[in-house]
């Protein structure tokens, strides 16, 4: 297996478990791979500020693309709330699969609780287990409302990410001070259009209609 095959088995989100354990990774495959990388762009890597460089690499890639193990922790809402619980401003730090650059921004999550409701650092840790791996913006904001819905059962589940793209930023289209903006919502923030309008007010959205 190449190092490239290794990176995206590991990387797969079908491969993302739900206790939050991921598959074991290779440094030491990680840190010839980033050798190669480094002297196929023809960097000097006998220069004494490069030397270390790809275990550098090696080790900074795995902590960026490995969660930090979780349970969900849920508790009986004996109080039948069902208003919206909100955690804003959760922040968000991911790499583009199309150019393995970072992106990084902030995320509002909230729900609608049903019978049971979760504790709320877990919403942040949400976001943080689907973050840690290759990702698209796009599918990173579906992943953690689909994941809430499946595992919560709430009444609604809304998920809005801002984030800046490296691959946008510094290079192609070099658009600096950009962002990209996505949401998935779910339930009754989907079909009730008072209920999703102040969810993305306090979300800090703008509201259009």
């Amino acid at each position: 297996m190449t190092a490239l095959s290794s990176l995206r088995e590991i990387s797969d989100p079908a491969r993302a478990r739900h206790d939050g354990r991921e598959p074991e990774k290779d440094l030491a495959r990680a840190e010839l791979a980033a050798e190669e990388f480094l002297d196929a762009l023809g960097m000097d890597l006998s220069s004494e500020h490069l030397r270390a460089t790809p275990r550098r690499m090696a080790q900074a890639w795995a902590e960026m693309l490995t969660p930090r193990p979780f349970d969900l922790t849920t508790f009986p809402n004996e109080e039948g709330y069902d208003e919206l619980v909100m955690v804003r401003d959760i922040p968000v730090r991911s790499v583009c699969e199309h150019h393995l650059l970072p992106f990084t921004g902030r995320a509002c999550v909230g729900y609608l609780p049903g019978e049971r409701i979760v504790g709320l650092s877990k919403l942040a840790r949400i976001v943080e287990h689907f973050a840690c791996r290759p990702q698209t913006q796009e599918r990173l904001t579906k992943q953690v409302a689909d994941w809430l819905q499946s595992d919560l059962a709430p009444q609604a589940v809304g998920v809005v990410i801002t984030a800046e793209h490296s691959c946008m930023i510094l290079r192609g289209a070099q658009a600096i001070g950009s962002r990209t903006v996505t949401s998935t919502l779910l339930g009754r923030l989907r079909d009730d259009p008072r209920s999703r309008q102040e969810f993305l007010s306090l979300c800090g959205t703008t509201v259009t209609g």
